[in-house]
Order: structure tokens, then sequence, then C-alpha cells
């Protein structure tokens, strides 16, 4: 909107005097500050570039956004901060095609000074007819790493239900004829045992005996598999995470022993209860344990660090064991994805599932050769309950 009192000013500037100049000066102060307010009230960032791309002017949500410095204002290219961009918009246009200034719209993926995704939306400033310089332009700078994400967690999620449905019903018809097996086996079995045909009868009794528990294997690996693919809503009760990773830890001792690993673990001064899933959580400090112990050997060493803040406990198990690539790493907690040679593929995606499914986070850092720690972020009661009541 114009301001009209001011463009009659401004029209007959040359014909003010010392008083009414002053008077001017002061009122274009009042309006920069209300127009400096206004834009830094604004969630988006806002930019002013010039032709060559150097920032003339950023409102305070463009300075996180982006990592501008306040040394950067009329120094600084936006191609410098931002180099995609200047890939996707080909700065190696013609000056016939620079100075037709186009409406641009582009996303980016940003590193610095957080990863983020940022959608920029370019505008040309407006120039008077006869002008050889474009004038710059007004950036608008959304950040839509939220949106972005959540979007990518629904395709990962409608994805990995698509599979799980069809696995379910393929684990169902498997689970037909192992009962037929095992019903038949026994039968054999017996009818062998009245026979009484000496040695031959005790050489096919071993063999059954084989087929029998390969088959009470494959049983075993189907049920583990349908708990995965058909997962209970969380029963939420006050639970002691301390309390209940030493129940774990005890029942893995003979284990640990055996391997001749060393655990350590660190608990901080005050460690709140959550409200989590009992059963469920302790599936998660057993799976994440075990992967801890199969990584490493005889002499690794695993430490579990409990602590917390304000709004948060936290749970850290760190190990010195192989370590896992960055490739490897990208896929951990994609379903039938494993870096062992014996393994089902679904036990990071369970905890993964349960972990969020309790409203809490799971965080993994490893190295190849160095050794993995995973950080599990729960939620205490009072932010969880002030949570669900939004």
């Amino acid at each position: 909107m114009k301001n009209t009192g001011l463009d009659k000013i401004l029209g007959r500037i040359d014909d003010l005097d010392s008083v009414n100049l002053g008077i001017l000066v002061q009122r274009l102060a009042r309006d920069r500050k209300l127009q400096e307010t206004v834009f830094n009230t604004i969630q988006d960032g806002i930019l002013v570039i010039d032709s060559e791309g150097v920032v003339q002017y950023a409102n305070e949500a463009a300075f996180s956004l982006i990592g501008l410095k306040d040394d950067d204002i009329g120094n600084t290219r936006l191609w410098k901060m931002v180099p995609d961009l200047a890939r996707s918009i080909d700065l190696d246009q013609t000056d016939a095609t620079k100075k037709a200034a186009r409406v641009l719209s582009r996303e980016v993926e940003l590193t610095y000074p957080e990863h983020r995704f940022v959608r920029l939306y370019m505008v040309p400033i407006d120039t008077q007819v006869g002008q050889d310089d474009s004038g710059g332009m007004v950036v608008v700078l959304s950040d839509v790493t939220e949106e972005k994400v959540s979007m990518e967690e629904r395709i990962e999620s409608e994805r990995i239900a698509s599979i799980m449905r069809l696995s379910a019903g393929v684990a169902h018809e498997l689970g037909n004829p192992l009962n037929s097996l095992t019903i038949h086996l026994q039968l054999i079995e017996r009818k062998l045992k009245k026979l009484q045909l000496g040695e031959t009868a005790d050489s096919m009794s071993e063999s059954i005996k084989v087929c029998q528990d390969e088959v009470q294997r494959l049983d075993g690996i189907i049920t583990h598999f349908l708990e995965a693919v058909r997962p209970q809503q969380p029963d939420l009760t006050e639970l002691d995470l301390v309390e209940l990773l030493d129940d774990v830890l005890r029942v893995q001792e003979a284990e640990l022993s055996d391997r001749r690993l060393e655990v350590n673990i660190e608990v901080g001064k005050t460690i709140p209860c959550i409200l989590g899933d009992r059963g469920q959580i302790k599936q998660v400090f057993f799976n994440l344990i075990k992967n801890a112990m199969e990584a490493m050997q005889p002499g690794g060493k695993l430490r579990v660090l409990a602590r917390s803040d304000d709004e948060f406990v936290y749970i850290q198990f760190i190990d010195t064991g192989s370590g896992i690539s960055e490739d490897e790493l990208s896929r951990i907690l994609q379903p039938y994805y494993t870096t062992k040679k014996e393994g089902h593929g679904l036990g990071m995606m369970i905890v993964q599932r349960i972990i969020r499914d309790h409203g809490a986070q799971l965080g993994i850092e490893s190295r190849k050769g160095e050794g993995t720690a995973i950080t599990l972020q729960f939620p205490q009661q009072h932010r969880r309950t002030r949570l669900l009541g939004v």
C-alpha cells in the first residue's frame, strides 16, 4: 500500500527547506523502524539481494536460517551461502536472460548452520523503464524441514505397512503346513516305538527328532515375525527404566560372561519414572544389548548410561564392537536388512516401532571398526501428558 502523504512530500523534495527536510528524515526513520519490526516478527526469512546476488537486507529469521552474520550484509553473495541455489537457477545465463527477470521457486537442502530443507521464493524488484540494472530480487525463505521429514516418514510407514500385510499373510499360510508336519512327525514317532525295530528305529528316531527341532525353529521364527508385523498398542504404566535395565542384564549375565564382555552402568543422580509398556521396553533393551554382544569380540566393553534433564530421560548403549559403515547405517532400520551372517533383519525395526509408539526418539551413531552408540530419548511423564492433551 502506498503512503500517499509521503509520496506528495517526496514529489516536491527539491522545494523543501532545512526544517521540512529534517521532518522528512525523521518520518523516514520511523517508517523504516516500523517495517523492520514487522519483518522481524515474520517467521519466514526475508532477504533483499542486488543484481549480483549480494545480500543487502535480511530479517532475523533469515539470519538464523542460512547462518548470516552482520558483516555479511552488503558483502556476501547469497550464492555463497546457498551454493545449490546458484546451480539450480543457472547463473551463467546471458545478460538478455538476466534482464528478463523471472519469479523463481526452489527447494534446497542446507547443512549449515543446521541440517534443514528450505523453500526459496524469489521475486524480482520492479525497476524504472530504461534502467540497465535488474534491480535485484526479494527472497522469501520458508523452513519446510518438518513437512519434508513428515512426508518421508509417511511414505516409509506406508511402504512398511504394505510389506508387513503381505508378509503376515505368507507367515500365516506357512503356519498351517508346519502344524501338519508336527502332527505327522509325532504319529511316525509313536508307530516306530511300537514296531521296536532296534538300531534302525533308533536311527529313524534321531532323524525325526532333527525334523521336529527344525519345525519348532521355523515355528519360532514365524511367531517372532508375527509379533513384529502385528504390533500391540503399548500398555502404559509407570516404569523405572533403570530397574528394568537391571532385570534384562541379569537375564543376559551368563551370555555376557561366556563371551568375556565387560558391562559398566552409569546412572545419573535422579532418573524419573516414565510412562511405558514394561514388556515392550524390555524387548528393546534385550535387542540392543544382544546386538552389542554379537558385534564385540572377547574383551569388549559395553557402557550403559542413564541420565535425565527437565524434559527427557536418556538411556545410551555404547559398545566397542565392529561398528557400522555409513552405507549400512542408512539402512539399519529397514525391514529384513541385517549386517549379521545369521539374523532376520527385524530386530532394529521392532525397536524403532516400539520407541515411536512411546513418543520417544532413537539415535544411532557408529564408526566402522570403532563401535556404536545408540541413544533412547523418552519423554518424562509430565511432558507426555502435555503432548497427549494437545
